[in-house]
C-alpha cells in the first residue's frame, strides 16, 4: 500500500479531484443569475464561495507554501455586490485549483513537516494542505446546497442520486 506519506498524497489528490469535478458539474448547470444569487445579505453566492477558494488559495499556497506575495483581500470574497459570469468563475476556480492540485502532486515528505505562518499562526505545510481539503469541502456542500434550491429536481447529482420510489 506504500508509506503513510504516499497514501496521504493519494487520498487528497482523490478528494481534490472529486471537489474540482463536483464543483464544475454544479457551477455548470447554472446561468450568471444563480451564481450570483443569495438567499438573503447574510448568505454567500456561489461567486463569493469560488473568490474564497480562489483567495484561499492564494493565500496559503501561493504565498505561504511557495513563498509569494500575500495579495488576498478577503473582505471583496464576501462582497455582496459582486458579479461574476459562469465563465470568469470556472476560469479562477480551475486555475487556483490546478495550482493546489500541483502541490500536493508534488509535495516532498520533508516539506510537509516545514512550519509556515498562516495568518499570524505557525501550522505545518501538511497542515496548510489538510485545511485546504476540509476547508473547500464545506463550501462544496454549500455550492451544491445553492444550486439545488434553485434548480429542485432539475439540479444533477454529481454523486450517488436519491432513490426516487
Amino acid at each position: 500500500m506504500g508509506n503513510l506519506f504516499e497514501v496521504v498524497k493519494a487520498n487528497w489528490e482523490t478528494k481534490l479531484n472529486d471537489i474540482q469535478q463536483r464543483m464544475i458539474a454544479a457551477i455548470s448547470q447554472l446561468n450568471d443569475e444563480q451564481l450570483n444569487w443569495r438567499p438573503n445579505e447574510e448568505c454567500n453566492s456561489i461567486a463569493n464561495l469560488i473568490l474564497h477558494i480562489e483567495g484561499n488559495i492564494q493565500q496559503r499556497i501561493e504565498a505561504t507554501v511557495l513563498g509569494g506575495v500575500d495579495r488576498r483581500d478577503r473582505d471583496a470574497e464576501f462582497d455582496i455586490r459582486l458579479h461574476a459570469s459562469g465563465e470568469e468563475l470556472l476560469q479562477r476556480f480551475n486555475k487556483s485549483f490546478d495550482l493546489l492540485k500541483q502541490i500536493v502532486s508534488t509535495i516532498s515528505e520533508e516539506r510537509l513537516l516545514e512550519t509556515v505562518e498562516v495568518r499570524a499562526r505557525q501550522v505545518t505545510v501538511f497542515d496548510v494542505l489538510n485545511g485546504c481539503a476540509t476547508h473547500f469541502s464545506e463550501h462544496l456542500g454549500q455550492v451544491i446546497y445553492l444550486a439545488k434550491i434553485q434548480l429542485s429536481e432539475r439540479y444533477q447529482t454529481s454523486s450517488i442520486p436519491r432513490k426516487k420510489s
